[in-house]
């Protein structure tokens, strides 16, 4: 039997809101004083952040770009970590696929000196969809390629084709299919005027859920995941995963570099392209200015070209930090700062100014009371950061999941 996600959608409780929200109010556009500020006033470099995923790749990265490296190949050899780990889901390699069961990734990158970019969209069967952004940038004359013809450029430029999906992602993949209809990610969407939250479900409505539940974790058996990977990946059927890593180098010198790069929202329709190869959305550098990058809820942020507008906030004399919060207030001004609606959207940016100050914000504290959203900084010494959020509480996934239980929801999270 299959199981619609769509269907338990219509009968699913709708929840009280995460804590705060009823209440939320903008934080002031304020930035304190940071630790990377010196008494002086003046900011350290080379520095780089980028999104947690870039933690362990941080450091190499850093002492490459401190001895004398150029900015974005820092860049690229941060998020290159992720692309190639098989159990990272979220970006390159082993990324979740799309409805269809392929991994498409999209990036895009600017080199600040040179003023250039380059972007990829939907490419399939190359797993370091940043490298050949560059490429494009450096070996052709366009800006972006996509689909099959940025597949065939790779591998003209000598990127090896292979298959990204990796058994792991397969399986969940295959469960997600138990659970799920074609028509998950069709209308109407949150912006749609028509659009409804779930409505309540009565007490058969758990019941059928705690049965499906147990049938998703018959299927994980079945498939072979092992028991300890089970809950996860139940966890990542139920709430589909967005995934995408973002990072900004700047050396001593004052140049500056982005990147973005992402397999994408888990299960999207075929074809689906979001924020992240979008110049000026996903990524925008300017070397007059700074550096600004995006993860979250691809769509929102296209809608107000999130990291354009950022660096031009900044070149109009806003801190990192009010840069990063006006880019916020328009996501939510264009839901008529709705919580209904804006519960399920979340937005992290990561901006870089030329002279070294930096800030990380975001549309909601944290995913879960558990996972605050934090940024990666290195400017000698690596650390998270946690970002500053506009609204306190934590952000729901879209579409609108099943409101699992408390008692299974603990068991799925243990």
């Amino acid at each position: 039997m299959t199981f619609s996600r769509r269907d338990f959608v219509k009968t699913s409780v709708l929840g009280t809101l995460a804590t705060g929200v009823g209440t939320h109010t903008a934080k002031p556009l304020s930035e304190s004083v940071s630790p990377h500020q010196g008494s002086s006033g003046s900011y350290k470099r080379p520095v780089i952040i980028c999104a947690h995923n870039g933690y362990n790749y941080i450091d190499d990265a850093y002492a490459f770009l401190k001895g004398g490296g150029d900015t974005l190949d820092a860049a690229l050899r941060v998020v290159k970590g992720p692309e190639d780990d098989p159990n990272d889901t979220s970006v390159g390699l082993g990324g979740l696929p799309n409805e269809d069961g392929v991994v498409e990734l999209d990036s895009c990158c600017m080199h600040g000196p040179t003023r250039r970019a380059g972007s990829v969209g939907a490419l399939h069967n190359v797993k370091n969809a940043s490298q050949v952004a560059k490429a494009v940038m450096t070996d052709t004359g366009h800006v972006m390629l996509v689909g099959e013809g940025a597949e065939n450029f790779a591998h003209a430029m000598g990127f090896p084709r292979e298959n990204l999906l990796t058994d792991h992602s397969r399986k969940i993949w295959l469960l997600w299919k138990e659970y799920h209809t074609p028509n998950d990610w069709w209308g109407p969407g949150l912006d749609d005027p028509n659009w409804q939250p779930p409505r309540e479900a009565g007490k058969s409505q758990s019941e059928l859920w705690q049965n499906t539940y147990r049938r998703l974790e018959e299927r994980a058996a079945d498939l072979g995941i092992p028991p300890e990977l089970r809950e996860d990946a139940i966890y990542k059927v139920v709430y589909p995963p967005t995934g995408t890593i973002h990072c900004s180098a700047l050396n001593e010198k004052g140049e500056i570099s982005g990147c973005t790069t992402t397999s994408g929202l888990a299960y999207k329709m075929s074809g689906r392209v979001g924020d992240s190869p979008i110049i000026g959305a996903g990524c925008y550098t300017d070397q007059d200015v700074g550096s600004a990058g995006a993860t979250g809820s691809g769509e929102e942020n296209i809608k107000v070209a999130g990291a354009h507008t950022i660096v031009e906030n900044m070149r109009h004399g806003m801190t990192p930090e009010e840069a990063g919060m006006d880019a916020l207030k328009r996501i939510a001004r264009n839901y008529n700062h709705d919580m209904t609606r804006l519960q399920y959207v979340d937005m992290i940016y990561y901006v870089l100014r030329k002279d070294g100050a930096f800030a990380g914000v975001s549309l909601w504290t944290g995913y879960q009371a558990t996972k605050p959203h934090t940024i990666v900084v290195h400017d000698g010494e690596k650390r998270s950061v946690q970002t500053k959020a506009l609204f306190e509480g934590y952000s729901r996934d879209f579409p609108p999941p099943v409101q699992v239980p408390e008692a299974v929801k603990k068991q799925m999270m243990r």
